[in-house]
């Protein structure tokens, strides 16, 4: 067990490897078709050959116990493996896989066996795999189907649209969720999000509260999570991104996790299908905007109730076309007053939802997916009446040429240094730094969805998230250099907060991600994860 070293040491941390990968495979479904289902028929004569001699059997009666079934299940984002179990008489058979995508796949097997294949199909989506086991000798083959679905699941940007505000009872009655009781949202089949989709990004904001405590979402008809993804204190208005699965049913879970009553808000800007749409591609954080500065707008702080547009498409490592959406982690600091910001697609109004809520003098960020407009353009507003400075970093981008696709599973906590039991126990010094491996090189997994969640903390500061360029071998062996530290900011706090954010983190070429403490006070982390991209 690492113990996290003292404040201004400059030192790193290592955890072990969390066993992550699989985690978002371990709930998907299986599919088979049994044996008794295949169909027999005579084989074909080959083109240009003459036909056999006779035979004294008949197709029906030879090779009587000729059969396949198929199960099916998935190993990544876009591959399936697959158990043909065959059924035969001892006698050289030839197996063809049609994978329904126009790949086949030839294979042999000698009497009763099991052969194993897999695939990797290009697009998401459904596909009726097709096995036809044939006994040239007895003139005879069997055919059998199976439908496989693909396990991840792609982007579709939707809004910004509120769909839940139990101060004036959209989405839910008009009153607040009481105490340790969870407001009731439906996703599939609202508006134009349609049934089937398995993942939601929200905007869940808190308002109204009078206790501390915190939101937990998560699938309607799954288990309530331990992990938290929005927390409060008194009279505090707070929002946090979530990407959270949808149960069967179409709907999703907003726990309060105070002893007091709140109110909920949320707004939808996206939603995941098992169907092929829009793949994410994370980047390592990109500074677009600084109000403070003059990058990307103009230079000076952003009046009240004023609007800006500025480019996303083509600049940095986001391509000039095909982006349909952009994630962002958006940070307002000296404002003057309390106020929010609003994050839409350029072209369009301002829509009633909220991005970022800030109060005067504060700086606060928070995670935004957002579409692109048709001129590769998003708009922020600033919705208080006085002046705020503006700062954007982009973390990546959804679009069609994209493969990243998104694999959603059961919450679970990484680390939490309050706990003896985590791999990583006492607070993370002052421009310190812990490097996890997250993700295998060569595995196709690309990123992680997270949560971090900074406590205790004893100077203001912020949490920076960025891929690490050493391997795991260089810092077992030692052979590691000192990673530049990262100056985009993932969330802020200030002394004594306790401040939330969801993470789109890179996991770069070596699979390994940083969570810098950019503060020279200590401070202690939480970080619960919720899904990964994967690109096979």
């Amino acid at each position: 067990m690492a113990h996290a070293a003292g404040a201004n040491s400059g030192d790193a941390q290592g955890i072990s490897k969390p066993d992550l990968a699989q985690d978002g495979l371990k709930d998907t479904a299986k599919f088979s078709s049994p044996a008794d289902r295949s169909t027999r028929q005579s084989a074909p004569v080959p083109t240009g050959k003459l036909a056999a001699a006779p035979m004294t059997e008949t197709a029906g009666a030879a090779n009587p116990t000729l059969a396949v079934g198929l199960d099916a299940f998935a190993v990544s984002a876009h591959a399936v493996y697959l158990d043909s179990s065959v059924t035969s008489a001892a006698t050289p058979l030839d197996i063809s896989i049609a994978w329904g995508d126009g790949a086949t796949t030839a294979a042999s097997a000698s009497g009763t066996q099991i052969v194993n294949s897999e695939h990797t199909y290009a697009e998401l989506g459904t596909y009726t795999v097709k096995v036809t086991v044939t006994d040239k000798a007895a003139n005879t083959s069997v055919t059998n189907e199976v439908a496989v679905t693909t396990a991840g699941s792609d982007y579709t940007p939707y809004g910004p649209t509120r769909l839940l505000d139990t101060r004036n009872g959209t989405g839910a009655p008009k009153t607040k969720v009481a105490a340790y009781t969870s407001a009731h949202l439906k996703i599939g089949g609202n508006g134009g999000i349609p049934a089937g989709v398995t993942a939601v990004v929200l905007n869940v904001t808190v308002t109204g509260t009078t206790s501390g405590g915190h939101v937990t979402a998560f699938a309607d008809g799954d288990d309530r999570p331990s992990t938290s993804n929005v927390n409060f204190v008194p009279g505090q208005t707070v929002p946090n991104l979530v990407i959270v699965p949808v149960g069967p049913n179409g709907y999703v879970n907003l726990y309060n996790g105070g002893w007091e009553s709140v109110d909920l808000i949320a707004d939808v800007t996206g939603y995941f299908t098992q169907t092929a749409s829009s793949g994410y591609t994370p980047l390592a954080p990109q500074r677009f905007v600084d109000t403070r500065s003059g990058t990307g707008t103009a230079k000076g702080q952003l009046a009240g109730y004023g609007s800006f547009s500025t480019q996303i498409s083509g600049l940095g490592k986001v391509p000039a076309s095909g982006v349909t959406a952009v994630a962002l982690n958006v940070t307002v600091t000296n404002p003057r007053s309390d106020g929010h910001l609003t994050v839409f697609p350029s072209g369009q109004q301002a829509p009633t939802a909220s991005n970022v809520n800030f109060t005067t003098g504060q700086t606060i960020a928070n995670s935004v997916i957002v579409p692109v407009g048709p001129d590769g353009k998003i708009s922020i507003r600033n919705g208080g009446w006085n002046p705020a400075d503006v700062i954007v970093d982009v973390v990546g981008y959804y679009s069609p040429q994209s493969k990243g696709s998104y694999l959603p599973f059961t919450p679970e906590r990484m680390l939490d240094t309050r706990d003896p039991e985590s791999p990583v126990y006492g607070p993370l010094g002052g421009r310190d730094y812990i490097y996890v491996p997250m993700g295998e090189p060569g595995s196709g997994v690309t990123g992680f969805v997270l949560n971090a969640t900074v406590t205790n903390t004893k100077d203001s500061g912020f949490l920076a998230v960025s891929p690490d360029p050493n391997t795991l071998d260089e810092y077992d062996n030692d052979a590691a250099s000192q990673p530049t530290p990262p100056t985009s900011s993932t969330l802020n706090w200030t002394t004594g907060k306790t401040v939330p954010n969801l993470v789109q983190a890179s996991t770069g070429g070596t699979g390994i991600v940083d969570f810098w403490n950019q503060s020279d006070g200590d401070a202690d982390l939480i970080v619960d994860v919720f899904g990964m991209y994967q690109e096979n």
